[in-house]
């Protein structure tokens, strides 16, 4: 089972047990983050659309670390007139580890006990 997810003004593919590259998060290292725009689920030959986001569901995860992309390099120049510009840029983002796809809403801590106790 994997979740298209938007976040960042971006949409990325999640799967649990895997980890994502995301644009730049203000969380802490190894705090949990949950994104609740979802905007597909997809399970074997089963899948849902959002219009525009899936109601109910949720992915978890868990920050492992910030970094920087790799370097790119801005070159501009006009000829014949002796400008040239150079720049690098690293965007920074943020890996997150991916824990649990939820497919409904997350259940209380009491419906869970009472589920178990009826079994």
């Amino acid at each position: 089972m994997y979740a298209i997810v938007e976040t960042g003004g971006k949409q990325y593919p999640m799967t649990e047990g895997r980890y994502v590259d995301i644009e730049l998060l203000e969380d802490e290292k190894e705090s949990k983050v949950v994104f609740d725009k979802v905007v597909m689920l997809v399970n074997g030959k089963k899948s849902k659309v959002g219009q525009p986001y899936v109601e109910k569901a949720t992915v978890e995860g868990t920050v492992m670390n910030h970094d920087k992309a790799k370097k790119i390099i801005v070159y501009k120049q006009r000829p014949k007139k002796g400008y040239r510009k150079k720049q690098g840029h690293r965007q920074g983002f943020t890996r997150v580890m991916i824990t649990k796809i939820r497919t409904t809403a997350a259940k209380s801590a009491k419906t869970e006990e009472a589920a178990t106790t009826e079994e």
